[in-house]
């Protein structure tokens, strides 16, 4: 393998490694070696080949993230950017050898300068490339300006000819600028003469407020003390503060000077960097000016002169024209280039080659007509002679034109005209002339007579006219101005100017821009978009929503998530030695496997989704892999690692959910406004508002960031009510749809449903809601009525054979049926199934079993679309048994009737029966109890194990976060251990302790039955709570026993060595102090105690009472009383209040909480036999029967699921979506009418009038300006035909016209 190819393999994995890993030393050392290896000069030159936003992370790693960092920063930043010094002493003539033509004194030269007497003899003019030399710079890191803000800016002394690349990379990454959506350079207006008043209001109210609502801005200025500097940076100091402090539409004032004309730049001086460094701003001299404080960062550039102005201006436009081939955007994300605009405000003869370089670089300019110099030598050229012919042919024939001798000879008379004191006009003409042949890229602005509030139109047209310059025939005369309103953010032009239906837009000239929109977050371009002409099929690939993941912002939860899965699946990737070689040969070809593979796929967002969504629904994506048939996470791995290497096909593919995936995608990032916008477009309203409160809750849990924890909980707030407003608009209109809704299974999230949803996303005011608690009641109760009397139905339950009077009301199941049978055919409609009787729960199981069997062409419309189950025709002795017995409630009653007998043969057991090991073997009361809790047993493993489609483990982790499983699995292994060991003569007494704590267990699992009850589960809950509250209170009630009790052992006791006494008395005595159980006789000597004790130490050791020791029984007395005050007040009335709260906050949500709990034993009562232990064993045997031997498959494996396929699935999808557009409709009358909506549109009309008032103004100026021009006109006639009547030369024929107010009027006559 030869250099080059192990050069360009440390760069690839230098690339990997900056992208997927944090920065550590051995990141750094690679670098390091490869540098000093191969020669490079410095990192810049190593990462050549890697691109520049990858560069710019690499750069922040290698150079600003090092555990050493400060002197770190000192290291580079002087080995990189270098100043320069004059080396050759070039006499000035007019200061009498005193000076060097660089402004430098002939003492400040060094002794090298001088002694070249040769070199000096025959140079006549200094020059900065040949006359200096580069040395590490001495001056850079922060400036804080002394007495004028606290806050730093950025300052960094440089040579002029710097890499542009460097400076670009080290202002964004390492002094953190935000990368700019627009760049304006203002030139000229540098001296000290005062600004004329509408330049200054151009800037303040013109430049500057465009530049913010432009969003990331940057304005170079000289960013001196004087002229244009001063008013720009005071204009951006005023609006920074009335601004938020929102950094993304920050305006960053960056002042570029010479650091020869600063003054007072001896204070930035320090050759290990400044941070920050003290600077104190003085009066200017005649050849320096100080620095402006409100300027966020300065570049200093040095050409090795002193006092010479234009040593900055050829890095300046270096530095333009790189920033301006960079992309707008985050990382570079943008659809277009930094657009970068120059202003040219009066200046100097010098600035037309500084116009000229960066015309011929395609910078466009704008000049400001009217503040004098050099802008109105232009604006009059440009304006003036834009009818004269601009080219003619040369005279050799060849294809390049010249300038025609008529314009030439008409802007030598300008030049002299405007610079008649300049010696070398020639130059300036020739200058003009190229000015002249780019004049397509210079926008004349007439500050005196424009308004400067449409300043940001102004901008934005004269980039637009620079770009059409550029542009290419075939690319849509619209594109460039739509990138610039996309790169600013101004939707307002957009709407105004492109969308207003004069432009037809094609999807190609809204693809690139809707990527960039979505990576910048701006939703109402997403909007804007969406609604002209972008279908969203056609644009989101699978590859493209790669992209946006990809693209994910650094130092988010979600990029962390990403990056981990992805070091996983590389790390499963590593290429071995073996195959290096291979490897690094196609690097010089092709584009790396690896590297294709290293990028974010849908293999890594499919896994953070399943860390976020856990086990409610299937994994996202994998089905696009063909990874939905693997159940272990370690072979999909693998088999996701192997597809990715190759030719990803899939990427090509439309999304099949594009809304969803990009919904998902913005609630990742926690995009409010684009989620909700992305919300109302996808379908599945109520199902998709739950899924996002669950990713948002499940995020909040895992950021640190107290502020975007608050937002993540926020928005799921956000989209919890949205779901109780769509569905409870849903209830209204139709009952039986709703409930379709709740349980319907969807395809696109991962198969789960909304009541699924619901519970995982803790969604308590969802199932609060009318519909929800319906659905749970009617599914309770099953066939019989929901207000059916508790007695009546314990009486049937103890006499069966009531079921069949009329004690108990069943619904009737066929009303609605015989109705519809009854109607004509014509009149029923296709989706007559939709009717508003509540149909029963049973019905969807039935649903559900025959949708298994094969359909026919003529059965298909039956099967597919699920009408009202017609149950078979049973006996009605069979119907009316099963409607009772199979209904969820009688299941319940069943289960608490036994649950209560269970617990009184426990006791009767413990109490009376429970008899010593063999050879007395156990009663037979306690073999029904071993039997009993083996029924109860073989339960939970049929509610864990068997029940669900979902794996063994996914089913233990959803049934152990359930806190009542947790109850019994406790009460199980308690009630294990203790049989196991009553069975031993050495481990009885054991055995029986553990059965009886066992005993508490199984009664305290007896409050969970209770939470079915309307009053009795909100009190369980807030007991729950209350739990809570006392684990807190313990920990303060210990640090005080803790305290009180080793304190008043010590002074009681001098010595016991007995550990049982002394824990009962450190512990125990302090506690039943609280309860008022004081021993006074022992604590207070003054009493007599009637206990025998001694002193002897041999007798205490062994175990005697000690007595009481007298000296610091004083001290005892004082510490009970402040122990009794502090715990039987302070910490109990503490405790007392924290109870109240929590009651207080309970009570006010009890109702919520209760309907939220309610539905978990719902779902468990309904999935459960109807036989309770210990007869419950008879369900099981018949289900292993079913299951096991006659391989029937089960109705209630997914509870509370209906699947629904074709026409039915449609409708009730269209038809969800017209109630939530309903529901727009009425929240958008309803914000409109609101009082701050009719202010913000009468905000609008009063602007649109003064607009119009302004333009009115500017109308009558004009007016009084042609009236004027009107009169001189007019008595110049005079004056001239006066003077041609008192000449005799000239005779007329006629007599001069009458005045009109000398003409007769027909009146007089």
């Amino acid at each position: 393998m030869g250099v080059g190819g192990f050069v360009l393999t440390c760069r690839y994995a230098l690339k990997i490694y900056s992208r997927t890993l944090k920065p550590e030393l051995n990141l750094q050392r690679l670098v390091r070696n490869c540098i000093q290896v191969f020669g490079f000069r410095n990192t810049w030159q190593f990462t050549s080949g890697i691109p520049l936003s990858e560069r710019q992370h690499l750069f922040s790693v290698q150079c600003f993230l090092s555990p050493c960092s400060l002197m770190h920063k000192k290291s580079w930043i002087a080995k990189i950017f270098k100043k320069r010094v004059c080396t050759t002493f070039v006499e000035d003539s007019f200061s009498n050898g005193a000076l060097c033509q660089c402004g430098n004194a002939r003492d400040a030269h060094t002794s090298v300068a001088l002694g070249d007497f040769f070199s000096t003899a025959m140079v006549n003019h200094w020059d900065s490339a040949q006359h200096s030399s580069e040395y590490p710079t001495d001056a850079f890191g922060e400036v804080q300006f002394a007495g004028a803000s606290k806050r730093h800016s950025y300052f960094l002394r440089l040579s002029w000819d710097s890499s542009a690349d460097m400076v670009y990379t080290m202002m964004t990454t390492h002094w953190h600028l935000p990368a700019p959506n627009l760049v304006v350079s203002v030139v000229g207006g540098e001296s000290r003469t005062k600004l004329k008043t509408w330049v200054r209001e151009v800037l303040r109210q013109g430049l500057v407020k465009a530049s913010q609502r432009a969003g990331a801005a940057w304005i170079l200025t000289a960013g001196l003390r004087e002229g244009v500097g001063r008013c720009v940076g005071e204009a951006v100091r005023d609006h920074a503060t009335a601004a938020s402090s929102d950094s993304v539409n920050r305006v960053v004032a960056l002042g570029i000077t010479s650091w020869g004309l600063v003054h007072n730049r001896e204070q930035l001086v320090n050759p290990q960097g400044s941070f920050p460094a003290k600077y104190y701003v003085q009066n200017s001299s005649r050849d320096s000016s100080s620095l402006d404080n409100n300027y966020q960062a300065f570049l200093l550039v040095d050409d090795g002169s002193v006092g010479r102005k234009g040593g900055e201006t050829s890095f300046r436009a270096k530095i333009e024209d790189y920033i301006s081939h960079q992309r707008t955007g985050i990382w570079g994300s943008g659809s277009i280039d930094i657009p970068v605009l120059c202003m040219l405000i009066s200046g100097e003869t010098s600035m037309l080659e500084r116009v000229d370089i960066s015309l011929k670089n395609n910078i466009p300019w704008l000049v400001l007509a009217g503040s004098g110099g050099i802008a109105d030598f232009l604006s009059d050229l440009l304006e003036n002679l834009s009818s004269a012919p601009a080219f003619q042919p040369s005279a050799e024939g060849d294809s390049e034109a010249g300038p025609s001798v008529d314009l030439k000879e008409k802007v030598t008379e300008r030049v002299k005209k405007y610079f008649s004191a300049e010696p070398e006009t020639d130059k300036l003409v020739e200058q003009a002339l190229s000015i002249y042949q780019n004049k397509g890229l210079i926008t004349i602005y007439h500050g005196e007579q424009e308004s400067p509030t449409d300043f940001d139109t102004v901008l934005l047209r004269a980039l637009v006219g620079a770009s059409k310059q550029r542009a290419s025939v075939e690319d849509s005369p619209y594109n460039e101005e739509l990138k610039l309103a996309v790169a600013w953010n101004r939707v307002d032009i957009a709407k105004s100017e492109l969308f207003n239906g004069d432009i037809h837009w094609r999807y190609e000239d809204l693809e690139e821009s809707m990527t960039d929109v979505l990576v910048n977050d701006k939703p109402q371009f997403v909007r804007l978009f969406t609604e002209n002409g972008l279908n969203i099929l056609d644009y989101l690939t699978y590859g493209r929503l790669e992209t946006l993941y990809g693209s994910v912002a650094e130092g988010t939860q979600l990029y962390q998530l990403l990056q981990r899965h992805l070091v996983m699946r590389v790390g499963t990737t590593s290429p071995t030695p073996a195959n290096l070689p291979e490897s690094q040969s196609k690097l010089l070809t092709e584009k790396p496997q690896s590297e294709r593979g290293s990028a974010i796929t849908l293999f890594e967002v499919s896994g953070v989704l399943e860390l976020l969504m856990g086990d409610v629904c299937q994994q996202f994506y994998y089905d696009i892999l063909d990874l939905q048939e693997i159940s272990s996470k370690r072979m999909a791995l693998r088999r996701a690692s192997k597809l990715l290497r190759g030719d990803c096909t899939y990427r090509e593919r439309r999304c099949l959910s594009p809304w969803a995936s990009l919904f998902i995608w913005a609630v990742l990032q926690n995009r409010s406004e684009m989620a909700t916008f992305f919300w109302e477009m996808a379908g599945e309203s109520v199902l998709s508002a739950l899924s996002g409160c669950k990713i948002l809750r499940e995020l909040s849990k895992l950021e640190a960031e107290n502020e975007t924890k608050l937002s993540l909980k926020e928005l799921a707030q956000k989209f919890e009510n949205l779901a109780v407003d769509i569905f409870s608009t849903c209830y209204r209109s139709n009952e039986s749809r709703s409930f379709r809704l709740l349980i319907r299974k969807s395809p696109v999230w991962g198969g789960t449903t909304c009541l699924q949803m619901g519970m995982s996303a803790d969604a308590r005011l969802f199932f609060s809601q009318d519909g929800v608690q319906s659905l749970l009641s009617q599914i309770w109760w099953g066939d019989m009525e929901r207000n059916t009397e508790v007695w009546k139905l314990l009486l049937t339950f103890f006499c069966p054979f009531l079921c069949y009077t009329n004690l108990i009301s069943f619904r009737a199941q066929y009303e609605q049926q015989q109705e519809e049978e009854e109607k004509p055919n014509e009149e029923r409609s296709s989706d007559a199934h939709y009717g508003t009787t509540v149909f029963s729960f049973s019905d969807i199981k039935h649903i559900e079993a025959e949708s298994q069997e094969v359909t026919t062409p003529q059965t298909a419309t039956i099967k597919v679309i699920p009408e009202p189950y017609r149950p078979p025709q049973r006996p009605f002795i069979v119907s009316r048994w099963r409607q009772f017995w199979f209904a969820p409630v009688t299941a319940f009653l069943g289960n608490v009737l036994m649950y209560f007998l269970f617990l009184i043969l426990f006791a009767y057991v413990l109490l009376l029966d429970f008899k010593p090991p063999l050879p007395s073997s156990p009663s037979i009361t306690e073999y029904v109890l071993y039997f009993w809790v083996f029924t109860i047993v073989c339960e939970e493993i049929r509610e864990t194990f068997i029940s669900g489609t979902k794996t063994w483990r996914q089913r233990f982790r959803v049934y152990i976060q359930d806190v009542w499983n947790k109850f019994d699995l406790i009460a199980v292994t308690l009630f294990i251990i203790g049989l196991i060991s009553r069975l031993f003569k050495w481990s009885y007494e054991f055995g029986r302790e553990v059965l009886c704590v066992d005993y508490m267990v199984f009664t305290l699992r007896l409050l969970h039955i209770f939470a079915i009850h309307r009053q009795l589960g909100p009190k369980i809950i807030i007991v729950g709570k209350m739990v809570k509250d006392v684990f807190f209170f313990l920990f303060f009630l210990g640090v005080w026993l803790m305290a009180y009790g080793v304190a008043n052992q010590a002074l009681l006791y001098s010595y016991d060595p007995n550990f049982n006494r002394i824990f009962r008395r450190v512990f125990y005595r302090p506690y039943l102090h609280i309860y008022g159980q004081i021993p006074v006789e022992e604590v207070d000597v003054g009493k007599e105690w009637d206990v025998t004790c001694t002193k002897n130490l041999t007798l205490i050791e062994n175990g005697a009472e000690p007595c009481r020791s007298l000296s610091g029984n004083w001290l005892v007395v004082i510490l009970l009383v402040i122990y009794l005050l502090v715990t039987n007040i302070l910490l109990i009335n503490l405790l007392i209040a924290m109870f109240s709260y929590t009651f207080t906050e309970v009570q006010a949500n009890s109702d919520i909480y209760w309907k939220f709990q309610r539905y978990n034993l719902i779902v468990q009562y309904h999935s459960r036999p109807s036989l309770a232990p210990p007869f419950i064993i008879f369900s099981h045997i018949n289900l292993f029967i079913k299951r096991l031997i006659r391989k029937v498959p089960s109705v209630k494996v997914r509870h509370f699921v209906l699947q629904l396929k074709g026409k039915a699935a449609n409708r009730l999808m269209t038809w969800e979506t017209i109630q939530k557009e309903d529901f727009l409709t009425a929240q958008n009358k309803i914000q409109k009418s609101s009082d701050s909506e009719k202010l913000k549109r009468m905000s609008d009309k009063l602007n649109d009038v003064v607009k119009q008032l302004s333009e009115i103004k500017e109308f009558d100026h004009r007016l009084k300006a042609l009236e004027n021009e009107m009169e001189y006109s007019s008595s110049a006639l005079r004056w001239i035909v006066d003077t041609l009547a008192q000449s005799s030369t000239i005779k007329s024929p006629r007599p001069p016209p009458a005045s009109r107010d000398d003409v007769p009027t027909s009146s007089s006559t």
